[in-house]
């Protein structure tokens, strides 16, 4: 019995690890409808804004806004921040910051908002998989469309609309860098309440896109 149960097990394992790896492979042409967490906010809230566009028609400020923002070594490393897991483990293993954007598109893409050491698991393993499959240009462009910039609002496009009333394609250096500054905390922070955090935030982080521009960091997206 108990060697039934395992081998229905390992079964099962296999036919979860191919059916993730399907779903990637799907998503690398496909464009993700959805994930968990808008599903809920649309439930909580009723709707959400929420419009996809494609990097090639954004301004090229908003996905160097969020590398330097976020993920400044995006196109040097392989989907994982190596120094800030070893941060990470010399601060007692506690889980925290330093994800990057590739590990934020396994997260919001595939995954349950929520905190443990098992998301935890199946991100990096995600994670992996979109970084053999997608090209770098694929990975930033879903996460400009399905990153969280305020109450019910997902994406660049529909950010850009919300708070500075244009289209992605027309966001300037200062407004890209500004709506990037809402990260991590878009709940609490507005690109267009002029306080001081979001004005020297943004200042740091228009200064950090050009550049990321200029020293060649953002070729692979660009």
């Amino acid at each position: 019995m108990i060697n039934l149960l395992w081998a229905i097990l390992r079964r099962l394992l296999v036919l979860a690890a191919l059916a993730a790896v399907l779903l990637v492979l799907l998503f690398r042409f496909v464009d993700p409808p959805t994930n968990f967490y808008m599903m809920s906010e649309r439930l909580r809230l009723g709707a959400v804004e929420r419009r996809w566009v494609p990097l090639a028609e954004m301004s090229a400020w908003l996905p160097l806004s969020a590398a330097a923002a976020e993920d400044a070594n995006f196109c040097a490393h392989s989907g994982f921040d190596l120094d800030g897991i070893r941060d990470a483990l010399a601060d007692g293993g506690r889980l925290r910051g330093a994800s990057t954007i590739s590990q934020q598109v396994a997260k919001n893409v595939f995954l349950w908002p929520s905190r443990s050491w098992l998301r935890k698991g199946f991100e990096a393993g995600f994670t992996v998989l979109i970084e053999l499959t997608w090209p770098k240009r694929r990975i930033m462009e879903v996460y400009l469309n399905i990153a969280e910039f305020g109450e019910g609002i997902f994406g660049v496009e529909a950010a850009s609309r919300h708070y500075f009333d244009t289209g992605a394609a027309r966001m300037t250096p200062r407004a890209s860098a500004r709506l990037m500054a809402v990260l991590p905390d878009p709940k609490n922070r507005s690109p267009v309440s002029g306080t001081g955090y979001i004005r020297s935030r943004g200042r740091a982080i228009e200064h950090g896109a050009q550049t990321l521009r200029v020293d060649g960091r953002a070729a692979c997206f660009l």
